[in-house]
C-alpha cells in the first residue's frame, strides 16, 4: 500500500513539474507581442492597425498588405494615445538609409527593443534582404541608422543583452531586453 501512494504521489509530483516546465518556454518569455509596457510603467507602445489596405510594389509582385500596422504610444498620466512610428513618413525616412533596398518597408516589419532610458527605440529588421537597423528616440521623434559597432550585443534573434557600468560605482552587469513584435510579423 505503501508503495502504490508513494508511487501516485511521484506520478503527481513529475506531472506538475513537467506542466510547470512546459509554461515556461511560452512565446511571451521571449517577445512582446503587441505591446510593451515602458521600463519605469509610464507608457506603453503598442502596435495599432490601419483601417485601410496600401497597395505597395514588392520584390517578386505587387502585393496588398490588408491590414499594416502602425507602432503607436499610450502615455498613462495623460491617458493620452499617439501614433509614434506610421506608414505616412516611416517608408520616406527609411528610404534615405537604405540605398540599396528599393521596396517599401513597414513599421511592423521591424523588432523593436526598448533601452532603459525609456527614450531610445532599437530597431531590428525582420526582412533578411535589409541589411541595416535603426535607431529611434522617441522625444525627439528621430530615426537615425544604428551604428555597427556600438555596444548593444544581439545574442540571438529574440532576446538582445547591454552588459557594462551604467555608473562609475556600480558593478558590471547585464541587462537583457525582449523585443516588442508585431502578430503579423509572426503570422
Amino acid at each position: 500500500m505503501k508503495k502504490i501512494v508513494r508511487t501516485l504521489f511521484i506520478i503527481i509530483f513529475v506531472a506538475n513539474f513537467t506542466y510547470a516546465d512546459e509554461k515556461d518556454y511560452s512565446a511571451d518569455n521571449f517577445f512582446h507581442i503587441g505591446q510593451m509596457n515602458s521600463h519605469d510603467e509610464n507608457f506603453s507602445l503598442y502596435f495599432k492597425t490601419r483601417e485601410k489596405p496600401i497597395l505597395a510594389r514588392g520584390e517578386e509582385s505587387n502585393y496588398i498588405t490588408d491590414f499594416p500596422q502602425d507602432l503607436y504610444i499610450y502615455n498613462y498620466k495623460t491617458k493620452t494615445s499617439l501614433p509614434l512610428i506610421s506608414y505616412e513618413w516611416f517608408p520616406s525616412k527609411a528610404k534615405f538609409f537604405l540605398e540599396e533596398y528599393d521596396f517599401p518597408v513597414f513599421p511592423e516589419d521591424f523588432a523593436y527593443y526598448l533601452l532603459k532610458d525609456n527614450n531610445t527605440l532599437v530597431m531590428i529588421s525582420a526582412i533578411k534582404n535589409i541589411n541595416k537597423n535603426f535607431q529611434f528616440d522617441i522625444t525627439n521623434k528621430k530615426l537615425n541608422q544604428y551604428p555597427s559597432s556600438g555596444k548593444f550585443e544581439f545574442i540571438i534573434s529574440s532576446i538582445a543583452k547591454n552588459c557594462g557600468h551604467s555608473q562609475l560605482k556600480e558593478n558590471y552587469k547585464c541587462n537583457y531586453y525582449k523585443p516588442l513584435i508585431s502578430n503579423n510579423l509572426i503570422n
